[in-house]
């Protein structure tokens, strides 16, 4: 009798435990529904109190691909304490200076030339605005197209009050300029910041590992603990996989763009190429950011060609968002082609360009997952893949 009633008392303080858990989640989820501008305030004090730790831990995550492929063949048999001590950081100075060396060489390629373009613009412009001038002093607007509305346009008075406007801009221009200065300081001490932080996760990553398995292991169940270790290791291989994938992509789709630009006898193709490469490592729209670019500088040369050029890429990316990418990424994080394109498709509506970067690795890690579930379950309940086998044998027939 007493150990019916104690596990009658044992249940009695699980439900009850459960219903006041739920009650919480409820008022907690109401109070927030209630409150939702001051939620939203407090979740942006918090993520730009954490923005550094969080581009840190990211960085470090990028960094750790080609880390760990420096680790694994630098002295790889070496058994000298020495030599395995130098290794982590020659690897990290490696993979540094690979990233920055890339960025930095496409930087000083098209900066320059982005430079020239607005100063070609610029000169354009004024030179049109003063032919228009003294074309309006010679009468001789007859021959354009608006003529009627072009001669009713004092044109040397317009140029003054372009400069008197600039000028009455002046301090807000200044003021401007300061609140930029001020946000470059703010944003150079946050990547710094991140930076020290991303190389403390990099050099500590085996001990930080040991300690998040310490704190799951001592307050999650035994069950939730494992599966979650589990995930976290899943994820994690997953996105150094899609790094590596996006990569490749980007190597690409940077030398077909190139390539075209050299049979259409498109000016910067060597350029744009590579701007169009190391862009498309933002995914779907980050080719399209390098295409605007290349346009405008195509465009001081050749109008025709830069409408060209437009053409050729857009055409390019459909092949590629729908033919090249979806395999090659589909092949490096073991996800269908169909569900890259869903996971592109719905983390571009939900979070832009974000959505889009970080869509991919989260819906393959979800797709491995609920693989493994859905096999675990299989196993359970005694189902066989015969039916799957035939079909696959079918298919390939």
């Amino acid at each position: 009798m007493n150990s019916k009633k104690e596990k009658a008392k044992l249940l009695l303080r699980q439900y009850s435990k459960w219903i006041i858990g739920i009650a919480a989640i409820c008022i907690l989820i109401y109070l927030g529904f209630a409150n939702l501008n001051d939620v939203k305030n407090a979740f942006s004090w918090v993520l730009d109190l954490f923005t550094p730790l969080i581009v840190g831990f990211f960085m470090a995550l990028i960094l750790n691909v080609p880390m760990r492929f420096f680790e694994s063949h630098l002295w790889p048999k070496a058994k000298k304490k020495g030599a395995k001590k130098l290794r982590r950081p020659t690897a990290f100075v490696l993979s540094l200076v690979v990233i920055l060396g890339i960025f930095t060489g496409v930087i000083i390629l098209v900066i320059p030339e982005i430079v020239n373009a607005v100063k070609i613009v610029a000169q354009g412009a004024v030179g049109i605005v003063n032919q228009l001038a003294q074309m309006k002093k010679d009468e001789a607007l007859d021959f354009l197209p608006f003529s009627g509305i072009l001669v009713k346009i004092n044109w040397v008075e317009l140029g003054k009050s372009i400069e008197s406007w600039l000028k009455a801009q002046g301090g807000t221009i200044v003021n401007g300029a300061m609140d930029t200065v001020v946000s470059l300081v703010g944003g150079i001490i946050d990547a710094v910041f991140a930076v020290i932080f991303s190389v403390y996760i990099l050099f500590s990553k085996e001990t930080l590992k040991f300690q998040a398995k310490r704190l799951v292991g001592a307050w999650l169940p035994q069950k939730s603990g494992r599966y979650l270790i589990h995930a976290t290791s899943v994820a994690n291989g997953v996105f150094r996989n899609f790094v590596a994938g996006q990569t490749i992509e980007a190597i690409i789709l940077g030398s077909l763009c190139a390539l075209g630009m050299f049979i259409l006898r498109i000016p910067y193709a060597p350029m744009i190429g590579a701007l169009v490469g190391v862009c498309a490592l933002i995914p779907v729209v980050g080719a399209f950011i390098a295409g605007g670019i290349g346009a405008f500088m195509i465009c001081t040369e050749s109008p025709i060609k830069a409408l060209i050029f437009i053409i050729f890429l857009i055409l390019l990316q459909q092949i590629e968002g729908n033919l090249i990418y979806p395999r090659v990424m589909g092949n490096k994080i073991n996800l269908p082609a169909i569900w890259v394109l869903v996971a592109v498709t719905v983390g571009g509506s939900v979070a832009g360009p974000l959505g889009i970067l970080l869509g991919i690795p989260l819906a393959s890690t979800a797709y491995v997952l609920l693989r493994e579930a859905t096999e675990n379950r299989e196993k359970k309940l005694g189902l066989n893949k015969t039916e799957e086998i035939t079909e696959e044998k079918a298919g390939s027939n």
